[in-house]
C-alpha cells in the first residue's frame, strides 16, 4: 500500500511543489485548496504521470466549516503518513492600515487551522508510531519585518508550536518540522497583498526555487529536528542579520528600500 500525504495550499507554489515531490515518491495524495479547478488539473497530471491516486478536497481554511471537513477527512484516514500545513497568505502594510479581517484571517489559517489539523492527525500517527508533519512557516517568523506584523507574529507562533510539538512527538517516532523558507519563486509575489514590493531589488542569491525548498525540507524531515531553514544563503542571512545586535535596524533599512512608502 502506498503512503498517503495531505497537503493544504496545494494549488500553487510550495504546496504544488510538495505534491509533485511526494507523487514522484509514490505517495497517494489528498490536495486541499480553494481553487478546485487548479486542484483537478494537478490531480489529472499527477495520476497520469505517476500512477498514484489523488483526491481533491476544495476548502477555504479561513472558514470553520471547511476546516472541520478537512479535520474529519484526516480522522477518517487509516494511515496518514504526512501532513503538510502549507496554506497561508500575507498582506503588506502598517498594522493600522491593513483591514482587521485580513489580520484575523492570518491568525485563523496560520495558527488555528494548523493546530486543528495537527490535533486531528496525531492520534493515529502515535498509534502507528510513525508519521510526519510539516508546518510551513517563514524566515519572517524568525525576526521582525516592517509592514508584516501579523505575518511575522503568526509565523513565529507556528515555529514555537512546532518546536514544542516536535519534542513531544519525538519519543513516538513522529517527525514535526517548521520549514522557514526565504524568498522563493512563487506567484504569491504577484498577488495584491504584495503590491508595492520591489522584488527586482532583492539579490538573486537570496532566491530559491520551489523544488529546492521542498527537496531540502523532505530530506531533513526526521524526529527531533524541528526547524529547517532551506538554503545556505538564508542560513547565513539569519546568522548575520537576525542574530546581529543591530539586525532589526538593518532589516528596517533594507525593507524601506524594498518597500518604499
Amino acid at each position: 500500500m502506498r503512503p498517503l500525504g495531505l497537503i493544504t495550499g496545494a494549488s500553487s507554489g510550495i504546496g504544488d511543489g510538495y505534491a509533485r515531490a511526494l507523487a514522484s515518491q509514490q505517495y497517494d495524495l489528498i490536495l486541499v485548496a480553494r481553487r478546485a479547478d487548479r486542484l483537478n488539473a494537478l490531480k489529472s497530471e499527477l495520476e497520469s504521470q505517476y500512477g498514484i491516486c489523488v483526491e481533491v478536497l476544495p476548502a477555504d481554511l479561513t472558514c470553520d466549516h471547511d476546516i472541520a471537513r478537512v479535520e474529519q477527512r484526516i480522522r477518517d484516514v487509516e494511515a496518514l503518513a504526512l501532513l503538510v500545513n502549507n496554506a497561508g497568505f500575507d498582506q503588506l502594510g502598517d498594522f493600522v492600515d491593513v483591514p482587521l479581517e485580513r489580520h484575523l484571517g492570518m491568525l485563523k489559517i496560520h495558527l488555528e487551522t494548523t493546530i486543528r489539523l495537527c490535533h486531528a492527525a496525531l492520534p493515529a500517527m502515535r498509534q502507528r508510531r510513525c508519521g510526519g508533519i510539516i508546518n510551513v512557516s517563514s524566515m519572517g517568523g524568525l525576526g521582525p519585518l516592517p509592514q508584516n506584523s501579523l505575518y511575522c507574529a503568526t509565523k513565529a507562533g507556528l515555529i514555537m508550536f512546532t518546536k514544542v510539538l516536535s519534542g513531544e512527538e519525538q519519543p513516538h517516532n513522529i517527525a514535526v518540522q517548521a520549514l522557514c523558507p526565504g524568498y522563493t519563486y512563487t506567484e504569491i509575489f504577484n498577488t495584491p497583498g504584495f503590491a508595492g514590493l520591489r522584488t527586482e531589488r532583492i539579490p538573486r542569491f537570496l532566491w530559491m526555487s520551489v523544488d529546492s525548498v521542498v527537496r531540502e525540507s523532505l530530506n531533513k524531515l526526521r524526529p527531533g529536528r524541528p526547524v529547517v531553514i532551506p538554503g545556505l544563503a538564508n542560513r547565513i542571512f539569519y546568522l548575520g542579520f537576525i542574530l546581529n545586535p543591530f539586525g532589526e535596524q538593518i532589516n528596517r533599512r533594507m525593507w524601506s528600500w524594498l518597500y518604499p512608502q
